[in-house]
């Protein structure tokens, strides 16, 4: 294998896999290698469906050899270590690879080792979490074996990938709950060490009326610490003004962690990181995602420093401008004029059959793509979610043609 590329991706999920191919696309003769250790591909946003009881998890995995573009060189290691001066990358193995370009997409860093206690625990005693394909079944066997008690969900103080999804499952479990009867018997508590339920006015309405029918109790600025797995209780932070002010705990019957989020390691302790901010993510201009001290460098998804939703839909409309940058950078050496104004979608899950489809921008506007009033609750945007969104990812998102 040889040692230098033209354009070198780290990362082979969503945002590098759909850039190659539609890179490859545009440009055929493009030299392009993707670095990523993985055997296996996932389509994470219906995980949450998977936690539900409404999709099977084995759907939503697929090899990684089967979703690589064929003209691309994978490089099958992880890199460890970033050498930018010197237009470099070196991986687990010592290798060390050049490049023209490099566009750093790996994803996001759970830190599950951040909540103490729950190392060895999670995946039974009633904890669990949509964050991995091996517990997100197991939350539904939780919210079916859950006949009264009390119920908690999780959402952290960092920004997470898909971040309607920790308040997305409560509401499933509550919906099954009431179909099957049992909600009166079960107390439903949300924990976020977020300020409201959702940054965006006209679909944070929607939200407290969903809170409301289900009874749901909240507490915001209450960020989880702790997890004692043998007294069944957890421990959060309280918050004031960017201060912890309190430290409270409680119980629960069953617990969805939603764990603490960053960019990987290897990012974190390269000169491509945001300096001073301990979750490390790359330095890059919000609009056209070539980093700030590097020019050649760019960084789309997931870890890059760009203040939007971390969504697979994010990407989507990422990866086109990325791909007007390069080729401008490659053909001619300047920028092109594509911009990339912060978009992120998230389909809100309500209920069984229920969803509100919110899209904004950087702002916090509401951009939608329908022409009716996407804050209400929908059959159709549920169909969406669940039968056209994976359909799209699979045959046409990493295939590089939507």
């Amino acid at each position: 294998m040889k040692q230098h590329y033209q354009i070198l991706i780290i990362g082979g999920g969503n945002a590098g896999i759909s850039l190659a191919a539609q890179l490859l696309r545009k440009e055929k003769k493009l030299d392009i290698a993707i670095m990523d250790p993985a055997d296996k591909h996932y389509y994470q946003p219906a995980w949450t469906l998977v936690g539900g009881g409404d999709f099977d998890v084995r759907d939503t995995v697929r090899s990684e050899a089967e979703v690589m573009p064929r003209q691309v060189t994978w490089i099958k290691e992880a890199a460890t270590q970033l050498d930018p001066a010197q237009n470099a990358v070196v991986s687990q193995t010592g290798a060390r690879y050049t490049y023209d370009y490099l566009v750093v997409c790996p994803g996001i860093q759970l830190d599950w080792h951040k909540i103490k206690g729950l190392n060895g625990h999670l995946g039974k005693n009633g904890i669990t979490s949509n964050y991995t394909f091996e517990t997100a079944p197991y939350t539904f066997e939780c919210i079916k074996n859950l006949k009264r008690g009390k119920a908690l969900f999780t959402n952290p103080n960092t920004p997470i990938k898909c971040g309607g999804a920790p308040q997305k499952i409560m509401y499933l479990a509550s919906d099954y709950w009431r179909k099957h009867g049992v909600l009166k018997n079960i107390e439903v508590h949300f924990y976020s060490g977020g300020g409201v339920i959702f940054g965006v006015k006209k679909y944070a309405e929607t939200l407290q009326k969903v809170i409301n029918r289900y009874g749901i109790k909240t507490h915001y600025l209450h960020n989880l610490v702790e997890i004692d797995p043998e007294k069944k209780q957890a421990t959060f932070d309280v918050y004031k003004d960017g201060q912890v002010v309190d430290r409270v705990t409680d119980t629960y019957d069953m617990i969805h962690v939603t764990p603490p989020q960053s960019a990987p390691d290897f990012i974190k302790n390269s000169p491509l990181a945001v300096p001073g901010n301990p979750l490390g993510w790359v330095d890059v201009d919000k609009h056209t995602f070539q980093h700030v001290r590097y020019p050649n460098v760019y960084s789309i998804g997931d870890a890059s420093s760009t203040p939007n939703a971390k969504t697979g839909a994010a990407i989507r409309k990422q990866v086109p401008v990325l791909v007007e940058q390069l080729l401008s950078q490659i053909r001619s050496g300047k920028p092109a004029a594509a911009q990339y104004t912060g978009y992120g979608s998230c389909p809100l899950i309500t209920g069984y059959g229920k969803l509100v489809l919110a899209e904004f921008d950087y702002n916090n506007e509401p951009v939608e793509t329908f022409p009716f009033d996407q804050s209400k609750e929908r059959w159709t945007m549920y169909q969406l979610k669940r039968r056209i969104l994976p359909w799209l990812y699979w045959n046409k998102i990493l295939k590089g043609t939507a």
